[in-house]
């Protein structure tokens, strides 16, 4: 990847740009997520929901996405969304609900 704004997966230096995306919902969540810790279950459920919206998983050095870097793609995808913003705000409760169900399932296994 020639890019220097492409990365494997959603990078979360991106989170900040997205902010003034959307309306007031989606900005109290940007915010809330930027001002979470890396490790924070916020922070890693924003990550994930991103991941997923966006496709990084499916995105390569050669596609249009990656050439553009993640950045363009994450504003692209955030504009592009049809639902409201109450739609993403539930969208990422349920994805921080899987990440803490895990964590529990995790530590759980470990005992």
């Amino acid at each position: 990847m020639n890019n220097e704004d492409t990365d494997l997966l959603f990078p979360p230096r991106v989170i900040p740009a997205l902010r003034n995306l959307r309306g007031p919902a989606w900005q109290s969540l940007v915010d809330g997520t930027t001002a979470a810790q890396d490790v924070s279950s916020d922070h890693l459920a924003f990550l994930l929901m991103m991941v997923r919206l966006s496709g990084c998983v499916n995105c390569n050095s050669s596609s249009y996405r990656a050439q553009h870097g993640c950045t363009q793609c994450a504003t692209q995808t955030v504009q592009r969304y049809r639902g409201s913003d109450e739609d993403l705000q539930k969208l990422f409760e349920a994805t921080e609900d899987e990440i803490r169900q895990y964590a529990e399932n995790q530590l759980q296994t470990e005992w």
